[in-house]
Parts: C-alpha cells; sequence; structure tokens
C-alpha cells in the first residue's frame, strides 16, 4: 500500500491562540477525495486538480510507476496504492488504511472513476472477457463503495459514479461497455435511495467522449479482437467492425480534454443539491436528451448511424 503520510493529513479545528476562538486553516483541514483509477487518464486529472482544490486526496493506481509519477506532479498531496478492485480484500485494505488516516472526519467525497473497455461482437467475445468487464466496472464499483461507506457516513459525504452515455443510448460491438455501465446506473439509483437517510448522497456523471489518454488504449483493444477473429468471424463482422473502430476512435479522439472533463466532474462533485446525474461533455448531454425525445425505431437508426452503421 501506497504510504499514506502527507495526502493523509485531514481536517482539524484549533484556535489562533488569541482566545477568540478564531478557526485557522492548518495542514490537517482539509476536506477529503478518494478516485479510484487515478493513475492516469481523467483519473489522474481529476486527483491532480481536487489536490489543487485544497482536498486531501488518495486513489488507486495499476503500477507502481503511476503512484510516484502522480505523487511528484501534485508535490506530495496525492497518496496512491497499487490495488485491483477486483479483489475484494486488496479493497478492504486500502479503505482501511485510508479510513485510519482520515479518522473521525470521515471521507468527504469518493469518485468512483476506474472501468476498462472490451469492444466486439458479442457473438466473438470470450464469456470471460465480458465477466472481466463487470468484475471491474461493476462488482469492483460496488467493492469500493461499500467499503468506503461507513468513512462516508460520517462525513455525509456524496459519491460520483463516473459513467458513459453508452448506457443510455448502447451501441453495436460496445455491448459489455455499455451493459455494464448501466448496471452501475441501476445500483446508483438504489444507493440513492438507501443511503439518503444518511445523508449521503449518489450522483451520475454522465461521460461522452474524451481524449484523456484512452483513445490510445481504446484502438489497441479494438486491433486486439480484429487480429483474433477467425476467418468465419471476419467474414461475418469484419468489415463493419473496422468501420466501427475507425468511427470510435476518431470521436474519441475530438472528444474533451482531460482537463475540461475532470472540471465538469467536479463540478457535479460539488454542485448544491446534488444532481442525480449530469452530463459530460455536449455529446452526453444530447445523447441523454435523445433517450427522452426519440422513439426505439429512432433510436436504433441512430446507434448506427454513430457507428457508421446507418
Amino acid at each position: 500500500m501506497a504510504d499514506l503520510s502527507g495526502a493523509a493529513t485531514l481536517p482539524s479545528r484549533m484556535s489562533d491562540g488569541n482566545g477568540d476562538g478564531q478557526v485557522m486553516e492548518t495542514p490537517m483541514s482539509r476536506r477529503s477525495a478518494v478516485v479510484t483509477g487515478a493513475g492516469g487518464g481523467l483519473g489522474r486529472e481529476l486527483a491532480l486538480q481536487l489536490a489543487a482544490k485544497g482536498y486531501a486526496v488518495f486513489g488507486t493506481a495499476l503500477a507502481s510507476s503511476e503512484v510516484e509519477d502522480l505523487e511528484t506532479a501534485s508535490s506530495g498531496r496525492v497518496s496512491l496504492a497499487v490495488c485491483d478492485m477486483t479483489k475484494p480484500q486488496d479493497v478492504k485494505d486500502w479503505a482501511a488504511g485510508v479510513s485510519e488516516a482520515l479518522s473521525e472526519a470521515g471521507l468527504d467525497l469518493l469518485i468512483n472513476n476506474a472501468g476498462i473497455l472490451t469492444p466486439g461482437p458479442i457473438e466473438v467475445l470470450e464469456l470471460d472477457a465480458i465477466r472481466r468487464e463487470f468484475d471491474v466496472n461493476v462488482f469492483g464499483a460496488i467493492s469500493v463503495i461499500n467499503a468506503y461507506l461507513p468513512a462516508l457516513r460520517q462525513a455525509r459525504g456524496r459519491v460520483v459514479q463516473v459513467s458513459t452515455w453508452t448506457a443510455s443510448v448502447p451501441m453495436p460491438f460496445n455491448g459489455p461497455s455499455g451493459a455494464s455501465k448501466a448496471a452501475m446506473e441501476v445500483f446508483a439509483a438504489v444507493y440513492r435511495a438507501e443511503l439518503k437517510a444518511f445523508g449521503v448522497d449518489f450522483v451520475v456523471a454522465v461521460a461522452g467522449n474524451m481524449k484523456t489518454g484512452g483513445p490510445a488504449k481504446t484502438a489497441a483493444a479494438l486491433a486486439r479482437v480484429a487480429d483474433a477473429m477467425t476467418p468465419q468471424q471476419r467474414k461475418l463482422y469484419g468489415q463493419a467492425f473496422d468501420t466501427f473502430a475507425t468511427n470510435l476512435n476518431g470521436m474519441q479522439s475530438a472528444g474533451l480534454d482531460a482537463a475540461s472533463a475532470a472540471a465538469r466532474v467536479i463540478e457535479l462533485a460539488e454542485q448544491t443539491p446534488a444532481p442525480s446525474r449530469g452530463p459530460v461533455g455536449a455529446d452526453a448531454d444530447e445523447m441523454l436528451r435523445a433517450v427522452h425525445e426519440k422513439s426505439d425505431a429512432e433510436l436504433d437508426a441512430l446507434r448506427l448511424r454513430i457507428a457508421g452503421l446507418g
């Protein structure tokens, strides 16, 4: 686990010594935030912007090199730990360490950002690959939320679940991603109801296309799926999948930059009263409106057109 010193210093209120009870800002008087998937992309920018706003920031990374990079980039204000979200005990151990550092102050903000993308025709994808997506995007996310609920209750804090517009307008060749994020949006609605009595808010940040480091990973994932197709599978899906891959790469490359996307997520995280959901990007806003304004037939045509298959 990463060293929790430095970024672990949290809120404390003390007299200025003049006897008037005035509260002084000290190294211990910061709000706290946890960001999963903070080693790169959107998560990294979220962690840095939160630290710049005065939060004590904790999070997860995939490699020790990411931990060291963000510690340097944040001048020690962000403390990451290498944690596999698909291993419940690892999550519990990480959350226990952070919660101990938070002490009685509790946790103000949890941003569940970590996620993976498994593109491809459903018929072609291995079931284990689809299970892996749900392990990370759903069960891993739930594991993190549950591990931090005691600290969130203490602070009457807030959870922000980073989702995607494809949870509302699912795309061909992107089934596991849309389905897993849609599942988390259902869990979010249930959490919101169950946690209301404890003063814990739950917000869904619906992301549009972002050029946050993800496009390169997406392109690589698309190429792996295409290369692994059998001749028969390529005959069935090859041309359509190649067109989809080209369109998806183009959409992501033209998406929001990491700084703008992170600023919008933090805006939703700090908005009062807490919104149930909010779009991150103009395309996400457009898709959320389309769900309410268009018929099923129109949405079917829209998803094919976006994928270049209309």
